[in-house]
C-alpha cells in the first residue's frame, strides 16, 4: 500500500519523548514552587522549544540517525542541567536580594 504517510515511517523516540514530558514538568514544578522566575522559565521553555524542533528536522526524512539522535541527547544533557542551575541558584520568585 503506496497510501501511508511519511509520519508513518518516522522513527518513534519514545527515550526522547519521556525525557522531554519530565523537563518540561521539572520546569513547571520550579514555576509552581517558586524555584524558577517567569524569565528563567521562558529562557528554558525556549530551550526545550529548539530541542523539539531539531527532533522534528531529524525526523524528518523518517530516520533518525545515530549522529542526530547524539545531537539531542547532548541538547538534553545541557538543558536538564540549565534546569537544575536555575532551579538551584539564589533568585527566587518574589524574593528580592
Amino acid at each position: 500500500m503506496m497510501l501511508l504517510t511519511i509520519s508513518t515511517y518516522a522513527q518513534h523516540t519514545p527515550r526522547i519523548n519521556q525525557r522531554e514530558r519530565h523537563q518540561h514538568a521539572r520546569i513547571h514544578q520550579g514555576v509552581a514552587n517558586g524555584e524558577l522566575t517567569r524569565h528563567e522559565a521562558q529562557r528554558l521553555r525556549v530551550e526545550e522549544h529548539g530541542i523539539r524542533k531539531t527532533e522534528r528536522v531529524a525526523k524528518a526524512d523518517g530516520h533518525v540517525s545515530p549522529r542526530e539522535r547524539s545531537r539531542i541527547h547532548r541538547m538534553q544533557n545541557r538543558a536538564s542541567r540549565d534546569i537544575y542551575r536555575q532551579k538551584h541558584d539564589v533568585q527566587q520568585r518574589g524574593n528580592s536580594l
